[in-house]
């Protein structure tokens, strides 16, 4: 790819979101794999119509979107079903992740991925800028944010790779356990050296 890729990926809670806000203070145009996740299977597309085929429409909300809670339920009981899905769905994403990648009009773009590691796409961007923070601080944040128990935020955070195998691969690393002030200097400093780094 030509245009100069920064993949975004971070634990739970680790601050993403606030980070890519930033970024886009900048006008940097942000490629969301989460958000391309979604749109690839609303109404009357065909990752769409085949899980509806697939599972039936128990796993359909009242207004005809997905389920998606319900969908992940059955999933995770049966590992078959998660392959299934995967295999349906992993490909429209990256597609879809490399137009938009190439649609980018801004000097260079940001790929946020909170998985892009897990599912080994960092071949889709060309610098891995790694967002870091205190475990105790990712707990907290998560059971604010989610209202969920402390139990329930571990659970999800042990299931997470860990940040130091995150670290192992980054290019670059902004650490979140501060303020926000903190993160704009942060941001404000790599947004300067990748500027750098556009190919001329």
């Amino acid at each position: 790819m030509a245009k100069l890729t920064i993949g975004l990926t971070g634990g739970i809670s680790s601050g993403k979101t606030t980070i890519t806000k930033l970024f886009t203070q900048h006008d940097i145009d942000i490629v969301d794999a989460d958000i391309i996740a979604r749109e690839i299977v609303v109404p009357n597309t065909y990752a769409y119509n085949e899980i509806v085929n697939k599972f039936g429409n128990v796993i359909l909300e009242k207004d005809g979107y997905l389920n998606r809670a319900k969908l992940r339920q059955l999933i995770f009981q049966d590992p078959q079903l998660k392959k299934w899905l995967e295999i349906l769905t992993h490909p429209i994403i990256i597609d879809t992740i490399k137009q938009r990648i190439q649609q980018a009009a801004s000097p260079y773009c940001i790929l946020v991925a909170p998985l892009l590691l897990e599912t080994n796409n960092q071949y889709l961007v060309n610098r891995l800028l790694v967002i870091d923070c205190d475990r105790e601080l990712q707990i907290e944040r998560t059971m604010q944010r989610d209202n969920c128990s402390l139990q329930q935020a571990e659970n999800i955070i042990s299931q997470q790779l860990k940040n130091s195998q995150r670290l192992a691969h980054a290019d670059d690393i902004i650490v979140n356990n501060s303020d926000l002030a903190n993160l704009e200097k942060q941001v404000n400093k790599l947004h300067l050296a990748y500027l750098q780094l556009v190919p001329k």
